[in-house]
């Protein structure tokens, strides 16, 4: 009997123990990957001045320096009001982050770009922005499932950001109706839509799965859903559809559309939504090519991009061949930091960010990036999945797997594997409002996260 309680006793004690190193041995695992990601980032800085500029300048490494300290603060935060955040995420996102501030970095110095003209200059001001945003959200966001009772206010939140560009005196001089110009900054109200929209789906999904789980007919081996369960579908398909109609936006609307899908199939386990989702986007994309040159446009530049015609015409596939050949000067190693000639692709710190890393870094740094992203993606799905409520599960995956399909498409535009759409590259690519919206995915991972894991478990025998 004695014997018996001393092996209780001991086992009570290691698993407090156990609870008492968990968290602190992830965030000391976070700060060795934080300082990882730092020192990378500045040295791509190094190697870019010493490529392109035979020389240091200590400002932008000054500058970098402060970043890394708002960094380091949020990991601190971490440790105070989230220390059982997931260890991977912070250091993924700075990695990212700093790899592309140097290529923009890079670029502005071909192009002579100086001062706030440099897109670097206002990328490494939404950077801190950007990370100060997720501060705010980890601290103030102690609990991730109060979201769920403003589920219609952020659905409606995420549509008004969605017409804004249209709102009169806000609408910015831009190829696409997606940016508003407020006292002479740019900014694209879409990308954080995607995350009013995501909370917003997940909060819908939580109070319908019953009704859009239930038994339908089957057919070809598969059960469909009934009709009227089709009705939130076909919203969300028409707004998408609205959204390519109305601001010329192919990516956002398949953004859109691919994230309710997939947190629909999350929701109900029915593989039928996913070839319902397959079918509408292939219907759409028919729809649309027929009556909108805009469509018709980014498909003949991609099925013909080598087409003399195309490539010397204003809005054909010049951006597309220039990109590739970027991709291929660089080969497997690269030409180096610095040392490349990114700047001849049009808009190639934004758009073309992908082709412009895979000429100075070559394949096999563009296959450590892809990686990044897939550890990234595969982190948030693991949150996700692991959570024990409904609402964290399906908004971790929903963010989580549009950052992956934003990242496909980007890279399946560049690569020709599928048409190029208006996306930015997630971290890399020049641009405010993208930074903003994924550094607050972030912030709002690294909270459910926390919550997740300290949810009690349930040991079942």
């Amino acid at each position: 009997m004695t014997a018996t309680a001393d092996v209780s006793a001991d086992t009570s004690v290691l698993r407090a123990l156990r609870k008492i190193r968990g968290p602190q041995t992830q965030r000391n695992r976070e700060f060795w990957l934080l300082l990882f990601a730092v020192l990378v980032s500045g040295a791509a800085l190094t190697l870019v001045q010493l490529g392109a500029l035979r020389t240091i300048d200590p400002m932008i490494l000054l500058i970098g320096g402060g970043l890394a300290v708002l960094v380091f603060a949020l990991h601190i935060v971490l440790r105070f009001v989230a220390s059982d955040a997931d260890p991977f995420v912070l250091p993924i996102a700075t990695l990212l982050t700093g790899v592309g501030i140097a290529e923009i970095y890079r670029i502005d110095i071909a192009e002579h770009n100086v001062g706030w003209d440099a897109f670097s200059s206002k990328q490494l001001m939404w950077m801190a922005i950007s990370v100060i945003g997720a501060i705010a959200l980890v601290v103030f966001l102690r609990n991730y499932r109060v979201l769920y009772r403003y589920t219609y206010l952020s659905g409606l939140t995420g549509l008004i950001l969605l017409v804004l560009p249209f709102v009169p005196g806000l609408k910015a001089d831009a190829n696409a109706d997606v940016w508003i110009s407020i006292g002479g900054l740019g900014f694209q109200p879409g990308e954080l839509a995607k995350i009013f929209l995501a909370i917003f789906f997940a909060g819908y999904l939580v109070r319908t799965r019953e009704s859009l789980s239930s038994v339908g007919k089957r057919f070809l081996g598969i059960t469909w859903p009934r009709m009227r369960e089709l009705g939130p579908v076909i919203v969300v398909w028409l707004i998408s559809l609205g959204i390519i109609v109305a601001q010329h936006d192919l990516g956002t609307g398949m953004l859109i559309f691919g994230m309710f899908i997939v947190m629909l199939y999350v929701a109900t386990g029915k593989t039928s939504w996913v070839l319902i989702g397959v079918l509408g986007v292939a219907a759409g994309v028919a729809i649309v090519s027929q009556f909108l040159t805009y469509v018709q446009g980014r498909f003949d530049a991609w099925l013909n991009a080598f087409d003399p015609d195309l490539i010397a015409s204003k809005g054909g596939s010049y951006q597309l061949v220039q990109g590739i050949f970027g991709l291929a000067h660089g080969g497997l190693l690269g030409t180096g930091l610095g040392q490349g000639r990114p700047q001849v692709t049009p808009v190639a710190e934004s758009d073309f960010i992908i082709s412009s890393l895979g000429e100075e870094i070559g394949l096999i740094g563009l296959f450590a990036i892809l990686c990044l992203y897939m550890v990234f993606v595969s982190r948030g799905l693991r949150i996700g999945v692991a959570g024990q409520d409904d609402f964290g599960k399906l908004l971790a995956v929903g963010v989580s797997f549009t950052l992956g399909l934003q990242v496909f498409i980007m890279v399946g535009g560049v690569t020709r594997v599928i048409p190029l759409t208006g996306l930015t590259t997630p971290f890399l690519a020049a641009g405010g409002s993208s930074l903003v919206a994924n550094w607050l995915i972030v912030g709002l991972l690294l909270r459910i996260s926390d919550g997740v894991r300290r949810q009690p478990r349930v040991v079942i025998g």
